[in-house]
């Protein structure tokens, strides 16, 4: 499969420590990869070197284009955009307009509107005009995922979309993955819950200390094999 997004060597800092050590990874078109592993494995610090906020060695390439050295605005403008550990929404800002702000980068005449989220995630339209902050945390977590879907991504990175919310929200965001797939956007999905990463991935990446420990298909990982490379046990 040729890939979409190219990682060769990549390495980072967080602060004064090195966070990423020579990762590779490729995404191909119309995929879903997710990335597991522990907290401190390195998981946020990959997300946010290939949006351009964390400043990167190795390459970064998106179909065919060296994107390494790009500040994180003109990362977006290329169609990579990313739904936040925490959601992070605009306080003073009702759902709506927090999707709207998602719409300043938009990227060509792509599928995603105001209208499709709300086809989406439907319980949003009823709570539009709402802060998005006075929502539950799924439905903020649903407003995050709009408001990245509102630039018309080639590619959305996820991180720790799950974290916190109850097992049938989890279910219900998730639900959507096959059809922002079946938009066209290929994902990145970080995920701490194992069996919740297995179920809507092509491909698995696990990471330990900075480093790719593991990476292959769902069907051919073992849960032993997954297992040792998570918490760094010898096999």
């Amino acid at each position: 499969m040729t890939a979409l997004l190219d990682i060769l060597g990549l390495t980072a800092n967080y602060g004064d420590f090195q966070a990423l050590f020579g990762v590779d990874l490729h995404l191909g078109a119309g995929e879903t990869v997710a990335i597991i592993g522990a907290n401190g494995a390195g998981k946020t610090t990959l997300m946010r070197a290939i949006t351009g906020i964390v400043r990167a060695g190795g390459s970064i390439t998106l179909d065919g284009k060296n994107i390494t050295a790009l500040p994180a605005p003109e990362v977006l403008m290329q169609g990579i955009a990313m739904v936040p550990e925490g959601r992070k929404l605009f306080a003073s800002l009702s759902v709506e307009e927090n999707l709207l702000i998602g719409a300043h980068a938009r990227k060509g005449n792509g599928q995603w509107s105001v209208d499709a989220i709300y086809q989406l995630f439907p319980v949003l339209k009823d709570r539009r005009l709402a802060p998005g902050t006075a929502l539950s945390g799924g439905q903020q977590q649903m407003v995050a995922i709009g408001r990245a879907l509102m630039s018309n991504p080639r590619v959305l990175l996820c991180d720790e979309i799950s974290l916190g919310l109850a097992p049938v929200v989890i279910r219900d965001i998730y639900a959507a993955v096959p059809r922002i797939k079946a938009a066209g956007t290929s994902i990145i999905v970080v995920e701490q819950d194992i069996g919740q990463a297995l179920k809507i991935a092509d491909r698995v990446y696990c990471m330990m200390e900075g480093r790719v420990t593991l990476t292959g298909t769902p069907a051919t990982l073992s849960r032993d094999a997954i297992h040792n490379a998570y918490f760094g046990v010898s096999a």
